[in-house]
Order: structure tokens, then C-alpha cells, then sequence
């Protein structure tokens, strides 16, 4: 993978990573920016070595960052809405074959 895509990938990460830890969107935004102007600093670095030890650096950052009870949305998979108002399927079994006519 590229330093670039790898950048990449790792800002975004810490952009998922800084939801878990401010919900609200008003917090978050500071955050990001915040973020941003971190890795914009580095931007300009060309030493293949340096730009390695700073990916390295920043993917243990975030490894220590992480969120012990994560952010989940209530309506997304694993959320305490998911799912919520399906219909069960023991309300209405199907008719027994034999009661067919």
C-alpha cells in the first residue's frame, strides 16, 4: 500500500475513532479539525523512512485511542433499535399442509 493510501486510511480511522469518544456533532468538529491539522503538518514529508515511522507511530496511537464500549448508532446493526419492529415470525405460522383445500 502507498504511504498516501495508508494516510489516508489512518485519518479516516481517527475520524471513526473520535465518534466513538464525542457523539455529538458539535464536539466532533473541533475534533476533526483538530485532526486534520495533524496530519496536515506531516503532509509535505518525502523520506519514505520518515513518512513509514510517522504511519507506524500514528497506527499505535490509535490502537492505544480506541473506545473500550464504542459508539453504535441505536438503528444500526448491533443497536439497541435494530431491528425492533419486525414482524415475528411466530405470529403467523403458515397453515399446516394438511389443513389445505
Amino acid at each position: 500500500m502507498s504511504s498516501r493510501r495508508a494516510a489516508l486510511s489512518l485519518y479516516r480511522r481517527s475520524l471513526k475513532l473520535s465518534l466513538d469518544w464525542a457523539v455529538q456533532r458539535h464536539i466532533w468538529r473541533g475534533q476533526a479539525a483538530y485532526i486534520r491539522s495533524l496530519f496536515e503538518a506531516n503532509r509535505g514529508i518525502e523520506d519514505p523512512r520518515q513518512q513509514r515511522a510517522i504511519l507506524a507511530e500514528t497506527e499505535k496511537l490509535l490502537d492505544s485511542w480506541k473506545h473500550p464500549d464504542p459508539y453504535i448508532p441505536p438503528t444500526a446493526p448491533g443497536g439497541s433499535k435494530y431491528e425492533r419492529n419486525l414482524a415475528s415470525p411466530f405470529l403467523d405460522p403458515p397453515p399446516h399442509p394438511a389443513n389445505r383445500h
